[in-house]
């Protein structure tokens, strides 16, 4: 990676989750955290955290078994966006040129190196409240919701991978992104997480210990505030929601955790602060051994459940290819 592509993904900016279940997940995405609906169009909903900058982050779409869709990073310029596309084709990766979805521009659609779904766009509409939702404070896009415990805005994106390092390296060379942290199991990275900004990490990739391809971990929310994941976890709780782990808080990028499952099957994070900032422009990858993890996946002690950490996964594997 050289310095003149490591700014030019400036974020994670929507993903989209099927579900075979919409109304549950609706109802968990609504109703538990407080997301706003901005529009509908055939079997999919688009919803929006109140802080969230864009018309919708997230796109729940009815389908038959739950997975994601496809995540969307924006450039930061059309000259970037150009860029970073023919970084994709000299990688010799399928991608198409798509229209615009509600509220962006056209995406450029390209399959990553495990079967994993991208588009890459710069076009993105602002949200602009209606009168009853603006909010006093001028930097808030709208009022914080009065329901639920409501999330903030979309925070990351973790991806399940046969071999990490293959995506790691083309998230490096080809978008520019910097691995934060890594996990090695002797010679064999089972885990890295990357950003493009200031955050610890927005997308991460993780080894799939079934062997699947082109698999999701978790979507990730934010709240800004660690005691929300504790009366989440409450909430959760008293409607029958299932907490995975936590709430407690990772070593690998600080940031407080509370996992479970939306009823449509898809494990949903909710981030309880940012974690670490890294405001260093030479920042070293810190790397994390077998013999420290159960520091880096939780320095409160909880013990992560591994028989389904490591292998759960959407969709199922026995859906997708394996290596």
């Amino acid at each position: 990676m050289t310095d003149d592509i490591r700014f030019e993904i400036a974020h994670l900016a929507r993903v989209e989750l099927h579900t075979p279940d919409p109304d549950g997940t609706l109802w968990f995405f609504q109703e538990l955290l407080g997301m706003y609906e901005t529009g509908r169009e055939g079997r999919s909903v688009y919803l929006r955290g109140y802080e969230d900058p864009y018309v919708w982050s997230l796109k729940v779409t009815e389908g038959p078994v739950p997975r994601l869709g496809h995540a969307a990073l924006r450039t930061s310029s059309p000259e970037a966006l150009s860029r970073r596309v023919e970084a994709i084709r000299r990688a010799g990766l399928p991608g198409r040129w798509t229209d615009g979805d509600l509220g962006y521009g056209p995406a450029y659609e390209f399959t990553g190196p495990d079967g994993h779904e991208f588009r890459l766009l710069w076009e993105a509409e602002k949200y602009r409240a209606p009168a009853e939702l603006e909010s006093k404070i001028l930097t808030r896009p709208s009022k914080r919701p009065l329901r639920g415990i409501p999330v903030k805005r979309l925070d990351h994106l973790n991806l399940m991978a046969a071999e990490v390092t293959p995506t790691k390296v083309f998230l490096e060379q080809r978008l520019g992104l910097r691995t934060r942290e890594r996990v090695v199991d002797g010679e064999t990275e089972i885990g890295a997480w990357l950003s493009s900004n200031l955050l610890g990490h927005e997308l991460a990739i993780m080894r799939d210990n079934l062997g699947a391809h082109g698999r999701l971990h978790h979507v990730a929310f934010y709240y800004g505030c660690q005691q929300h994941n504790l009366d989440a976890a409450e909430m959760f709780r008293e409607r029958d929601v299932t907490i995975e782990a936590g709430p407690d808080r990772h070593g690998i990028t600080q940031g407080a955790f509370l996992y479970v499952f939306e009823p449509g099957g898809n494990r949903i994070e909710l981030f309880g602060d940012a974690g670490i900032l890294e405001l260093e422009p030479d920042w070293e990858t810190r790397t994390w051994s077998m013999s420290d993890i159960d520091t880096g996946m939780a320095i409160g002690g909880t013990k992560l459940p591994w028989e389904s950490y490591f292998t759960y996964g959407t969709p199922p594997a026995a859906l997708v290819p394996s290596a």
